[in-house]
C-alpha cells in the first residue's frame, strides 16, 4: 500500500512543469494562478490542470482571495516533495 502512494507522488513530481511550480512557489510562497501561469509559460487551463493535481497528493495548498485563487507549498507535505525540494 505504501508503495502505491509513494507512486502517485512520485509520477506527479515527474514532470518538469510542475518542478517549476513547486520551485516558485517555494521561492515566492504565495502565488496566484496567472502570476504561475505567466512564469512557467502556459495557460492558465493547463496551469490549472497541474496544480489540482499537486493539491490532490497534499503538495500545495489554495486560498480564495477575493476572486483569486492563490497557492503555497503544503504545510505539512509529504517526505517524497520534501525530498524533491532539497534536489531543486
Amino acid at each position: 500500500m505504501r508503495e502505491v502512494e509513494l507512486e502517485r507522488q512520485l509520477k506527479v513530481l515527474a514532470n518538469r512543469r510542475r518542478l517549476a511550480i513547486l520551485n516558485l512557489l517555494r521561492k515566492r510562497k504565495d502565488v496566484n494562478v496567472s502570476d504561475v501561469a505567466e512564469a512557467i509559460k502556459l495557460s492558465l487551463t493547463s496551469t490549472s490542470r497541474h496544480l489540482i493535481m499537486l493539491e490532490r497528493m497534499g503538495f500545495v495548498e489554495k486560498e480564495q482571495k477575493s476572486l483569486n485563487v492563490y497557492y503555497r507549498i503544503s504545510s505539512n507535505p509529504p517526505a517524497s516533495l520534501r525530498n524533491a525540494l532539497n534536489l531543486l
